[in-house]
């Protein structure tokens, strides 16, 4: 099987399931990076650059929704009529007849998946799972097990999540995302009621009580007759949140569910974490029959996915974090968390954000700016296009007018060369900072860019 930009999240984590089932498995991607070199090291036949004779040998072509028709593998499959799978039916097939669980939604998708996948090993299951980030824990992003469950972490941004016909489906939230694809807010709510109705006829959707959209779907599941969990902060929630308090860049929360209470510890922060590990908790203990206790200690030993809020070190009292937020909540739950962590520390708060499509910067400007408000720094990078070209009119500028407009003492440059952004921000940062660098584009390069000025400000100083 040859698979077509194999380096990225998803695909990736199909070629590891492939080899581990011992398909043969090449692959290429525009450029060389650490996924490839793994693939490599695990037998995979990578190539960098796109050539039709790469598929010369192949038997299958796996794709994603990001390579384009005109792609010359792509063209070359297809003129030789092999069959052309996507990577979610690909990844359907490789489940086979195993338990299958899907989790779904706007925003933390990745995170439930990898909660779930490590409170599955400590309670004994053993799984199988695929999951768009890599689990730090696990130190990859895809595994064969040897227990009967599946954890598939389902990718609604092309509709392919329709291919995996769970046991137990998660939907965490659903919001107006992807619009480059669906066109309106209907069209999404119209896939996400698809998606549940893929739901086996024995199976159990889990849902977020405390998101409109996710709550609705649950209501009409329940109405059709299928077994249904919600959780969330407000009442009413099967699982409910009833206190919650910072405790590092962790929280301790209290819980309720069917008339039991029960501690929720996390060394990950944030409430949109405690959501999360709440939906890994049903979807594990009601979905899938785990003891309560080994998944209860499990999420308070959970580190995070990568990129994440991901930790990725500290330099004179100075935190940096990457995360992968890409739309308007996602930046909202990062920059909201980190602002009520610099609070308590008394320190401030910078962000590098780099916005992700042209389609969605237009659409979402205001929502991108609302989002960045409680930020005190903001250095915001020009968009990363990914598989769009440049629209007329659409850069940074239109976030950062909007956020130049908002209440508030911060201070914002709009489209500095990435240099500048990190030599800014490293000038900036004081003992007690933090600084996240945001966004699904190349911005995660300047983690360490920044790691390494702060280091050599320090070096300065003390010199």
């Amino acid at each position: 099987m040859h698979l077509i930009a194999i380096g990225g999240a998803g695909m990736s984590g199909v070629a590891r399931l492939l080899l581990a089932r011992g398909v043969p498995v090449s692959g290429s991607d525009a450029a060389y990076g650490p996924a490839l070199e793994a693939l490599r090291d695990s037998g995979a036949r990578v190539h960098v650059g796109h050539d039709p004779s790469h598929v010369k040998h192949a038997d299958t072509v796996v794709i994603s929704s990001a390579v384009p028709e005109d792609n010359v593998e792509l063209a070359a499959a297809r003129s030789a009529g092999l069959p052309v799978l996507h990577r979610a039916q690909a990844l359907a097939a490789l489940m086979g007849d195993a338990r299958r669980v899907a989790v779904a939604g706007a925003n933390g998708k990745t995170t439930t998946t990898s909660m779930l996948t490590v409170a599955l090993v400590a309670a004994g299951h053993d799984p199988s799972f695929a999951s768009g980030g890599e689990i730090a824990q696990l130190g990859t992003n895809a595994a064969l097990g040897t227990g009967e469950a599946f954890v598939v972490e389902a990718d609604e941004s092309d509709g392919s999540f329709l291919a995996y016909r769970p046991h137990v489906a998660v939907v965490t939230n659903v919001q107006a995302d992807h619009l480059d694809f669906y066109g309106t807010l209907d069209r999404v709510k119209a896939a996400y009621e698809a998606f549940t109705d893929t739901i086996t006829d024995d199976g159990c959707l889990v849902v977020c009580r405390d998101d409109p959209g996710a709550r609705a779907l649950g209501e009409r599941a329940s109405a059709r007759g299928m077994s249904v969990e919600t959780y969330g902060f407000g009442a009413g929630a099967d699982l409910r949140v009833l206190s919650t308090a910072a405790d590092g860049l962790g929280s301790r929360s209290v819980v309720q569910h069917r008339g039991r209470r029960r501690d929720l510890e996390l060394r990950v922060p944030g409430n949109h974490n405690v959501l999360n590990a709440c939906a890994a908790y049903l979807a594990a203990v009601v979905g899938l029959g785990a003891e309560p206790s080994p998944v209860l200690d499990a999420l308070a030993g959970f580190t995070g996915a990568r990129r994440r809020f991901e930790v990725r070190g500290s330099e004179m009292g100075v935190t940096v974090v990457d995360d992968y937020a890409h739309n308007p909540a996602k930046v909202s739950a990062v920059v909201g968390t980190g602002a009520d962590i610099v609070r308590r520390r008394g320190g401030a708060l910078h962000v590098i954000f780099q916005p992700h499509l042209y389609s969605r910067t237009r659409d979402f400007a205001e929502d991108f700016a609302r989002a960045l408000a409680p930020a005190d720094h903001v250095q915001l990078l020009d968009v990363y296009g990914a598989r769009e070209r440049p629209m007329a009119g659409v850069t940074s500028a239109l976030v950062g007018d909007r956020l130049a407009a908002l209440p508030g003492d911060r201070t914002l440059v709009v489209m500095p060369t990435r240099e500048e952004a990190v030599a800014s921000t490293a000038r900036a940062a004081r003992p007690g900072d933090l600084v996240l660098v945001v966004g699904a584009g190349d911005v995660t390069a300047l983690a360490p860019l920044v790691l390494d000025a702060l280091r050599e400000r320090d070096g300065g100083d003390r010199s």
